[in-house]
């Protein structure tokens, strides 16, 4: 699989410098965490969910979580179950087709072994689990559960833990449970690809719901939760862990209505463009806020609720040909030493060792992403994964 995977080969050399790297459920730990994009959350019950999943596969979504958690009533657990083992077996039975990564979000850490072992053969087709409520307490069973099933599989299985503990908002415990997980994440860091964040959660506890014209970080409770995870898990020295961004719950993004337009017009014939803009301003206006305060802030990657949302985060995580060549440089060997030099767009200075951190992480996500040609930006990113 790979990002922009569904866009015909001609396209993506017209967009890309540098082309989004291939990868696979196997690939690097640090690669795949970094290539989760828009991670899609679907409800474990949908009766027709392998055909779903093949389908989005088809869109571009490289990830997605079928949800046994906070997406179904408490009643529909048993039959959220059996429904993932049915439609992973017939995944299973379709050779040759193109599947995300996919997550289970579980609710209690017994459901990790007994799905395990339900799955059988399937099982292949699992990349991990996604952990609710996570604190040291609560998380630490999960994570000793993915353990011993890793061992009876044989296979590699990863945790997502998602934190959204009423613990982790309140001010008089926060940093208490920070400690608490950091020991807990550290301990299995090998098999933690990336931390969740559960905004929505967090905002539930004081009864707020941001608007669509509002981003998490308008919410100052929130925003400052998202300081202090960052603050202590996100850290670049290597002691860090992928967050990614938290749920955007609103989509009026109507596809349907552009789509044949799109199909119609030249690349980059002016209705197109005015099509577009339009759409940007008026219908994801707040998303594309939120995705652009997620990447200033150190997260990557967003969990997402509705397929329309995939593709902004995907079109505003690919590198510009600027950053890609700012990065380069500053990472050059011979620049080892440190000192200061001018971005050869001529419009900045790159200090190299403390731009350092941030040039890694910008060519790991230009490994996965891709970088953009010199004359392509959003929109034109954004048109080409929608005339698929």
């Amino acid at each position: 699989m790979r990002h922009f995977g569904h866009v015909a080969p001609e396209v993506r050399k017209r967009l890309f410098y540098q082309e989004p790297a291939e990868f696979t459920p196997d690939s690097p730990a640090r690669l795949l965490s970094a290539a989760l994009g828009a991670t899609l959350y679907s409800p474990a019950t949908r009766p027709r969910l392998a055909d779903d999943i093949v389908k989005q596969a088809g869109r571009g979504v490289v990830s997605m979580v079928l949800c046994l958690e906070d997406s179904i009533d408490d009643a529909e657990v048993l039959a959220g179950e059996e429904n993932l083992v049915h439609q992973f077996t017939d995944l299973a039975g379709r050779p040759g087709a193109e599947l995300p990564l996919l997550f289970i979000r579980v609710r209690i850490p017994e459901q990790i072994p007994d799905l395990v072992r339900r799955l059988g053969p399937a099982v292949r087709l699992l990349s991990g689990f996604v952990l609710p409520k996570f604190t040291e307490e609560h998380g630490m069973p999960f994570l000793e559960a993915l353990t011993l099933a890793e061992a009876e599989t044989g296979r590699r299985l990863f945790a997502m833990p998602v934190l959204e503990s009423p613990e982790l908002l309140y001010r008089e415990s926060r940093v208490e449970t920070l400690e608490g997980i950091a020991r807990a994440v550290g301990k299995y860091r090998d098999r933690v690809l990336a931390l969740r964040l559960g905004v929505t959660d967090f905002c539930s506890s004081y009864g707020l719901r941001r608007g669509p014209d509002m981003t998490a970080y308008d919410v100052q409770i929130v925003a400052s939760v998202i300081a202090d995870v960052v603050n202590m898990l996100a850290r670049a020295d290597g002691t860090g862990f992928t967050v990614t961004g938290p749920v955007w719950e609103y989509f009026r993004v109507q596809e349907r209505m552009f789509k044949p337009q799109l199909r119609q017009s030249p690349f980059l014939e002016v209705q197109a463009v005015e099509l577009r803009q339009k759409l940007i301003e008026h219908a994801m206006d707040g998303l594309l806020r939120e995705i652009s305060l997620d990447q200033a802030n150190g997260l990557l990657g967003k969990t997402c609720i509705h397929p329309s949302h995939v593709l902004p985060v995907h079109a505003l995580s690919v590198v510009s040909h600027e950053e890609f060549s700012d990065a380069r440089d500053i990472l050059r060997p011979e620049r080892g030493g440190g000192g200061v030099l001018r971005s050869a767009y001529t419009n900045k200075m790159n200090e190299v060792k403390p731009h350092r951190a941030w040039a890694e992480r910008t060519l790991l996500r230009a490994e996965v992403f891709g970088v953009a040609n010199e004359d392509i930006g959003f929109v034109e990113l954004l048109a080409a994964g929608l005339a698929q």
